[in-house]
């Protein structure tokens, strides 16, 4: 099953009202729809996005450029690809752009997998459980209202979830605890609750904030400092009880380390 041909078609998806994060106001998203065809008939899709629809075409670029690196390949010789896709990057850096290029491609090519075997991925990856934990993370933005924040957090929690994620990043910490106190008083001590600041906060002002967060009982406080700040995250996480998150805009397996 060789690939023919790599497509990419540009979507804009507006929102029906923005939403507000300590990154900014989110109107809508750059999306990339990438398609591998094969020799077989069989076509392999994946996804990929932008906030605000900004530098979508240095995204939609970036893939078309690696294109080249997997049409008259076999599809399911997605190790090879990476291998030879990460040497292709190594000048320009293996963060970032590049390696969402990746990513965009190696994501259809193991769709195209799945479909030529009838079989989910998590199979193909040798997934060992049939059921997964999973959390709501598409609301409880900062552009909410404290009223709007418990309605619509008493509704994920009516649709079943038992866990949610709400945003932080206000000008007063005190008014971020607030917005905790009151989510954390709808929901119960049952349901697990995530806060996520998106990277805005300084040292000081993720352990003032986060020691004003401990007695919410947090399952972890996202992203307090940007992500590259390891050491800082170090620190904060040493003063606080609470789990520190991060890692969202890091990138592949050396990243992670």
């Amino acid at each position: 099953m060789k690939i023919t041909k790599v497509v990419t078609d540009v979507v804009t998806v507006p929102l029906p009202e923005p939403i507000g994060s300590a990154l900014g106001q989110i109107r809508d998203f750059g999306c990339i729809l990438v398609t591998v065809e094969t020799n077989s008939g069989i076509e392999g899709e994946n996804l990929i996005f932008t906030l605000n629809n900004r530098r979508t075409k240095v995204l939609q670029t970036t893939v078309q450029e690696l294109s080249d690196l997997v049409i008259g390949h076999d599809a399911g010789h997605i190790a090879n690809f990476w291998a030879r896709a990460w040497k292709d990057i190594n000048f320009l850096g293996h963060k970032g752009v590049t390696v969402m290029g990746i990513s965009a491609l190696d994501g259809a090519m193991w769709d195209a997998v799945g479909r030529s075997l009838n079989a989910p991925l998590y199979r193909l990856l040798g997934g060992a459980k049939t059921r997964v934990p999973v959390y709501h993370s598409g609301g409880l933005w900062l552009s909410l209202s404290e009223s709007q924040l418990i309605a619509e957090a008493e509704n994920f929690v009516d649709q079943g979830f038992k866990a949610i994620k709400m945003r932080l990043g206000l000008a007063d910490p005190r008014d971020d605890a607030a917005r905790v106190r009151a989510v954390r008083k709808a929901i119960g001590p049952q349901i697990k609750l995530m806060a996520d600041a998106n990277q805005g906060q300084t040292e000081a002002q993720a352990i003032r904030l986060g020691r004003l967060l401990e007695e919410h009982d947090l399952t972890w406080f996202e992203e307090p400092l940007p992500a590259w700040d390891l050491e800082g995250l170090a620190r904060v996480s040493t003063a606080l009880d609470t789990p520190i998150a991060s890692g969202e805009t890091e990138y592949t397996r050396y990243g992670f380390r």
